[in-house]
């Protein structure tokens, strides 16, 4: 699967090179680009029935913007339940971060990229805020600077479907 999936989000260019500042606000010589990838349906699917293949879980939830997609197809697949996590609570209407029910439910917080985990562990905290059991993050990429071990110290375990690393071994494929 890594291989396949490298191949994936390469071939629909979800890794471009240049010099970015990411949301952490570190520099990199490279963006990955899930959020846009995935408006490729056979990649979102792809992505989707990885997630529903390999691991079990009542409800699915996504942070806005990246991981509603995810969190949407992954629902669809496995007819469960999925809920919406707010980047910001509202100043109108129902204020709720959280759009969906997670009371009482085992769910898995998908996400597109992890780098520092700060995104991660919002999400974390706002599913255990409205009562959920939460604490499993599964990201598409995981860029491999530190969100694994700071979700790690609150309990969290990140699963990456593929690490950053294994992407850029396959880039030379490509070019």
């Amino acid at each position: 699967m890594v291989n396949t999936l490298a191949d994936l989000l390469i071939r629909n260019k979800a890794i471009e090179f240049g010099e970015f500042t990411l949301a952490s606000g570190k520099k990199s010589p490279y963006y990955i680009d899930v959020k846009s990838a995935v408006t490729n349906p056979d990649l979102l699917s792809e992505i989707a029935s990885t997630i529903a293949q390999t691991y079990t879980f009542e409800a699915v939830a996504g942070v806005a913007v990246g991981g509603i997609p995810l969190a949407v197809a992954t629902a669809i697949i496995t007819k469960k339940p999925y809920a919406i996590i707010r980047a910001a609570e509202k100043s109108h209407g129902k204020k709720e971060v959280i759009i969906g029910n997670v009371k009482d439910k085992d769910v898995l917080l998908v996400e597109d990229v992890t780098t520092s985990g700060g995104s991660a562990l919002y999400g974390i905290a706002a599913l255990r805020s409205a009562g959920a059991r939460a604490d499993r993050v599964v990201t598409v990429v995981d860029r491999e600077q530190g969100a694994e071990e700071m979700l790690k110290q609150q309990g969290v375990c990140l699963l990456p479907l593929i690490k950053v690393s294994e992407i850029l071994k396959r880039v030379n494929h490509f070019y």
